[in-house]
């Protein structure tokens, strides 16, 4: 398989070449050397010229100039080459990328979806006790945001509606369990479901007045929400404790057993699972339902949908709803999770990161959504090593599938419903 994948790549690449043609290949390799010059002029006082104010001092590095122009000539002609390939493949008549040709086969056959749930549920069980606490820690952080970009997805993938203080309804759940557990001593389990209802009310106060908005005006005062409700929370010091934050907030608890912070971090691991499972069941269910339709036809044509008699309000403030439900439940494990919170932790930028996940894995698909947050979440974890490059690469990953995939990681599919005439004549002869 990986031979013939080898082969494949290597035929494109020549095929690109002859395509081409002699011209623009040199075409290619000039604007790629005019790149790599101008690139490192831009570049010289930085990368080469290092002062010693001490000792007084200039030290010359020519040897990283050059470093950077080979690398910049060589990306420059990659980019121009993948941007080329991708204009071939306009013309092919393959509408589905292998992964979402595998993905479309195995769930369409029964055994091998049973069998690919089978090895998925037995990683997930045996996620922690193969891994350390740190990976363990990480994996919850992605599965908070999974629900985070999956409540997200009903609202800006299904619904349409760019909401950018998608944030707020976060802080709210998370402030919603620390204060009830600050001031009342209310458990997680309680504080659970108190945040999800927080979270649909807020949806809806907000929802009603903002949603006879459109396109970017619904953006920038869904923005606006998520600003003032964080200026809300940092500086109303009597109630939120300000910028200070609040500590020691209660983990959850398992029938009045003591755990330690591994034991702790485990249990909050598995609810974090049941939670991705439940949102998952009912994202799906919503999706294919009626209401769900009526997402699509709003996200699609908001005049027609309303010449259709769907009630244009309604359904908006449902998917604005429903969208805040997951997002103050998922506030509350965040508050769990970190036993701290602050209005720092609620900024526009956590915004940006969950629509970024529904956009890059895919508006609308539930897969594309989960691939979205594990890339999006883990990516820079795993790349801590290169240290103060490890954002340049993670910006370049998201350029990348940006251009080259702009539907998403994983698109989401339709379904396709087929009228059988044949079949329908034979019943009417027989």
């Amino acid at each position: 398989m990986s031979n013939l994948t080898q082969e494949t790549s290597q035929q494109s690449f020549i095929s690109f070449f002859l395509t081409a043609g002699c011209d623009s290949v040199a075409h290619a390799v000039k604007k790629s050397f005019i790149v790599a010059i101008w690139f490192v002029f831009l570049t010289f006082p930085i990368m080469v010229i290092q002062v010693n104010t001490i000792e007084k001092t200039v030290v010359w590095h020519w040897n990283k100039i050059g470093y950077v122009a080979i690398a910049v000539f060589f990306g420059s002609f990659l980019w121009r080459w993948l941007l080329a390939r991708k204009e071939l493949k306009k013309d092919e008549s393959t509408e589905e990328t292998r992964i979402e040709g595998l993905l479309t086969r195995i769930q369409s056959h029964p055994l091998l979806k049973l069998a690919s749930l089978g090895v998925l549920a037995l990683a997930a069980i045996l996620y922690p006790q193969v891994f350390d606490l740190y990976q363990t820690n990480i994996m919850v952080s992605c599965l908070v945001y999974i629900v985070l970009g999956l409540g997200l997805n009903i609202v800006v993938g299904l619904a349409g509606l760019l909401d950018l203080g998608y944030v707020a309804f976060y802080a709210v759940g998370a402030y919603a369990y620390a204060l009830s557990n600050m001031h009342w001593g209310i458990g997680f389990w309680f504080a659970l479901p108190l945040g999800a209802v927080l979270g649909t009310l807020l949806g809806l106060l907000l929802g009603f007045p903002v949603l006879r908005l459109r396109g970017d005006y619904l953006a920038i005062v869904t923005l606006g929400f998520g600003e003032i409700i964080r200026l809300v929370l940092e500086n109303w010091g009597d109630i939120t404790m300000g910028p200070s934050g609040i500590s020691n907030i209660a983990r959850p608890g398992f029938f009045g057993m003591k755990m330690s912070i591994m034991d702790s971090t485990i249990y909050m691991y598995y609810i974090m699972i049941g939670l991705v499972i439940f949102t998952i069941f009912c994202v799906n269910r919503l999706q294919n339902s009626r209401i769900g339709r009526a997402w699509l036809a709003l996200r699609e044509d908001e005049i027609a949908c309303q010449a259709m008699g769907i009630d244009k309000m309604k359904t908006k403030l449902l998917a604005f709803a429903l969208g805040a439900t997951w997002a103050g439940m998922a506030g509350v494990i965040f508050a769990a999770k970190t036993t701290f919170i602050n209005p720092a932790s609620f900024t526009f930028w956590e915004s940006a990161m969950i629509l970024s996940i529904v956009v890059i894995g895919g508006m609308g698909s539930i897969r594309g959504v989960i691939a979205g947050a594990v890339i999006l979440i883990l990516v820079p974890e795993y790349l801590r090593n290169f240290a103060e490059f490890r954002m340049l690469l993670f910006g370049a990953i998201m350029v990348l599938v940006m251009v080259f995939r702009p539907q998403g990681l994983i698109s989401a599919k339709r379904k396709i419903y087929k009228y059988e005439a044949s079949n329908t004549a034979s019943a009417a002869n027989e």
